[in-house]
């Protein structure tokens, strides 16, 4: 099955819609169903879209682990608690919610990303702010790949 791929620049219209790039739709319509997920991060200041039947691997995959955990409840309550369940309409455009919206900061320009098995959305500025090469231990990132065989 193709993986979401690739980097778009859109925007959020006043109704706090966004428009799903055109591959992304026809990865969605070829292989899931239009029932999305959309959530946190656990840790960026991005949202996270999940076609159902992934966000269902996923749920299974918290499931699993020890909820006495530090981490793993900070994953329950940060990208968990607030999953809302979401379709695309006949337009492929997807109703953000607002205090979803307003937990990644998207009121203007973004940028919707491709992850494989899923789709991140990102405001513009945290975008650019995320990817500054400077800010990269590049030797490390290397090494650290590297050893995960990439």
């Amino acid at each position: 099955m193709p993986g979401f791929s690739g980097k778009y620049y859109n925007s959020v219209d006043s109704k706090g819609r966004v428009i799903i790039p055109a591959p992304f739709r026809n990865i969605l319509l070829s292989n899931y169903s239009t029932r999305l997920f959309v959530t946190n991060a656990a840790f960026d200041k991005c949202l996270l879209i999940y076609p159902a039947e992934e966000w269902q691997r996923f749920v299974e995959k918290v499931r699993q682990l020890p909820q006495m955990k530090r981490s793993v409840r900070w994953v329950m309550r940060r990208v968990v608690a607030s999953a809302h369940e979401c379709e695309l309409d006949k337009q492929g455009r997807l109703l953000v919610p607002s205090a979803l919206r307003e937990d990644a900061g998207l009121n203007g320009e973004i940028v919707v990303v491709g992850q494989i098995d899923k789709i991140e959305l990102w405001s513009r500025e945290e975008w650019d702010k995320e990817m500054d090469l400077a800010k990269v231990d590049r030797e490390s990132y290397e090494e650290e790949l590297a050893l995960l065989g990439l």
